[in-house]
């Protein structure tokens, strides 16, 4: 049996994330921080927090295991700076903290083409944030590198959507690796890696899920 905490519950992913975990009879509880109130369910605890100022002494840090889904584009961020806060600096302090208090696994959700040397500044930010989860020393790391992500968004992105019909369109011709990944198969791996993940760094490509 395990308690998990999850930060990003309100996005694509998370909301799955969310949704099987509380479906999931190994796991007692959840903590989903957020930003604004979720609606409530059984199993479920929702501490609202300013994620510039996370409070270091809140009790419910202490649980078995973390789940980050936290994660913008360049479009919403509006800058560089305000990216790197919410992809890097944000998911780094949950860790950090999910450590301190005990934490033996965390399961992250990167990018296919994660690599502090990419050229791209995306891939590279998530490569950035992921050896800093390296060295945050968890007995388990499961970072999960998705490439496009299939589901329905709010607010709606139309450029996103026009980018995974034409993946869609190519899916007989695309390796393995460059296709569409549904929502709910990254959260089952992230959910799975949260769980039981063994020791060490594991990491899953987009073709695995």
């Amino acid at each position: 049996m395990a308690v998990l905490l999850l930060v990003g519950a309100t996005g694509l992913v998370g909301q799955s994330v969310l949704r099987q975990a509380l479906a999931d009879s190994r796991v007692t509880k959840v903590v989903a921080v957020t930003r604004k109130p979720l609606p409530p369910q059984p199993r479920l605890e929702n501490p609202v927090v300013d994620f510039d100022a996370l409070p270091a002494d809140a009790p419910w840090w202490q649980v078995d295991g973390g789940i980050c889904t936290l994660g913008t584009t360049m479009r919403q961020a509006g800058s560089h700076q305000a990216f790197r806060k919410v992809d890097v600096d944000y998911p780094l302090a949950v860790a950090k903290l999910l450590r301190q208090y005990g934490a033996q696994r965390f399961a992250f959700n990167s990018s296919i083409g994660a690599d502090p040397k990419a050229r791209a500044f995306y891939m590279r930010i998530k490569g950035e944030v992921e050896q800093k989860l390296i060295a945050c020393g968890f007995p388990s790391l499961t970072l999960v590198r998705p490439s496009a992500i299939l589901g329905p968004r709010k607010p709606h992105r139309a450029w996103e959507a026009r980018t995974i019909r034409a993946f869609h369109s190519l899916r007989p011709v695309l390796p393995r690796h460059y296709r569409v990944v549904p929502a709910d198969k990254i959260a089952k791996a992230l959910l799975e890696a949260a769980i039981s993940a063994p020791a060490g760094v594991q990491v899953v490509e987009s073709e695995r899920l």
